[in-house]
């Protein structure tokens, strides 16, 4: 449950990593980010927790050119929160998980 100070927050989930020319997944993360601010959304946070590291797939599709679609259109600020990898948290965390496996 969002607490009180983010009731009015509105969370989307898109999917990313269209390959081949089967339909994937969607909404499309990149038509998403492109209709946002025709749709009077300005400001942008994405997080990507389905990568544990950042990738191809966060750095150059989300945090470059997701970016650059997003503004191109009308956005006024579009931020990204970096994957577990950017915290030493995550290999604490893998850690503690596979010793409790072996």
């Amino acid at each position: 449950m969002l607490s009180q100070n983010f009731k009015d927050v509105e969370i989307k989930t898109t999917f990313q990593s269209r390959f081949g020319p089967e339909a994937w997944l969607k909404p499309y993360t990149d038509k998403t980010l492109e209709s946002l601010p025709k749709q009077g959304k300005k400001n942008v946070l994405v997080i990507c927790p389905g990568f544990s590291s950042d990738c191809v797939e966060t750095l150059e599709e989300i945090s470059i050119q997701g970016k650059e679609s997003f503004l191109k259109a009308g956005g006024e600020n579009f931020d990204v929160v970096p994957c577990l990898n950017d915290n030493d948290d995550h290999i604490n965390l893998l850690e503690k998980l596979t010793k409790n496996f072996l």
